[in-house]
């Protein structure tokens, strides 16, 4: 997996980021068009050491439909939010982003508001909540500046707006950042009191057109340590186990990534339906999830002609590289997702 660039500000940082900024929100201002207007306009008035503006109204006519002016920032003076669940890889995609944007400028504004501490006083520069990656191909292409618009926000519109434009605008996410992306979206409606009379998790199933069961499943990977929800999105270890495991504690799933490396494997989701029964009766110790895990590779042998008989029907729809437990995993993930749509609760859901 490419690099991600954000690095911290990323899944690592979470707990210690977003978590502490919701007892410590800034005051909300009085009048969000006249912040708003004084942030472009302080910011169009202030001048570098040779007195050139270090920002810069792009045209007149520049303006979004809501009337809000696009102003060109430095990149230096753009910084990414304390936590972005999504991530900035410097990948074959980046590059062709970066080509697009040398070639025709960046089409699509950024968003961002002016950077605060946690007692709501400025300190320069401005948080980046959409455009990371059109940064990212900014700098690539050598541009010296990024068009954005400047908005007031609190945390939570900040949060929902972040995750709205990248649930809307990306055509596929990771499973991890889908995961934190419906977390942290959830929290946001819930603090700031805008959902109304719907759930947060209704909203969500509105705009991503995913079953409630669904988004509480990916939001329960969460749960899972830096090292097994990257296997996730890398796909050495499969969705319905992974969620499985995400009740385990951090040294038990410290405990699943040693074994996997001993032994060569990944955990299947009978396995990992097991070792979730056995921590739930507070039965589960450190040996048991190598025996546990351990014991697919020494029967791997004498289960592998019968693995291929059970799913040889299904064999046709696959790439003839696939394993049986990867066949198996599939039909599984189809099933659930069926289950799912026909209101059916899983039996390992069922508590």
């Amino acid at each position: 997996m490419a690099k991600n660039i954000l690095g911290n500000n990323t899944l690592a940082g979470y707990n210690e980021l977003f978590s502490s900024t919701v007892g410590n929100r800034a005051a909300e201002p009085a009048s969000t068009t006249d912040t708003t207007a004084n942030a472009v306009k302080n910011a169009l008035s202030s001048v570098t050491a040779d007195n050139t503006p270090s920002i810069t109204v792009t045209n007149t006519h520049d303006l979004t439909a809501n009337g809000e002016q696009v102003v060109q920032i430095p990149l230096s003076e753009l910084h990414p939010p304390e936590f972005h669940p999504f991530q900035v890889n410097d990948d074959d995609e980046m590059d062709r982003l970066a080509e697009n944007i040398k070639t025709f400028g960046v089409r699509e504004p950024g968003l961002v508001r002016p950077r605060q501490d946690e007692n709501g006083e400025l300190i320069g520069g401005y948080e980046l909540l959409v455009g990371n990656r059109r940064k990212r191909g900014c700098e690539i292409a050598k541009l010296p500046t990024m068009p954005v618009i400047i908005r007031e926000m609190n945390d939570d519109e900040a949060t929902i707006a972040m995750v709205d434009s990248n649930i809307l605008n990306r055509e596929t996410l990771l499973f991890s950042e889908r995961a934190w992306a419906y977390k942290i979206k959830m929290e946001a409606l819930n603090h700031s009191g805008i959902k109304g009379d719907k759930h947060s998790h209704e909203i969500l199933i509105e705009q991503t057109g995913e079953s409630k069961n669904q988004i509480f499943r990916l939001i329960r990977l969460t749960e899972l340590i830096v090292g097994l929800l990257d296997m996730v999105d890398t796909k050495k270890i499969a969705f319905n186990p992974a969620v499985e495991l995400s009740y385990l504690s951090q040294v038990e799933q410290t405990a699943v990534i040693s074994s996997m490396e001993s032994h060569g494997i990944k955990p299947s989701l009978s396995q990992a339906v097991e070792l979730k029964k056995l921590k739930l009766d507070g039965k589960l110790t450190i040996e048991m999830i190598d025996d546990i895990l351990s014991a697919s590779k020494k029967s791997s042998k004498s289960t592998e002609e019968t693995e291929e008989k059970e799913i040889s029907s299904f064999r046709k729809f696959f790439p003839k590289n696939y394993t049986p437990q990867q066949i198996s995993e599939v039909i599984s993930e189809l099933l659930t997702e069926w289950q799912e749509q026909n209101g059916i609760q899983p039996e390992s859901s069922i508590a």
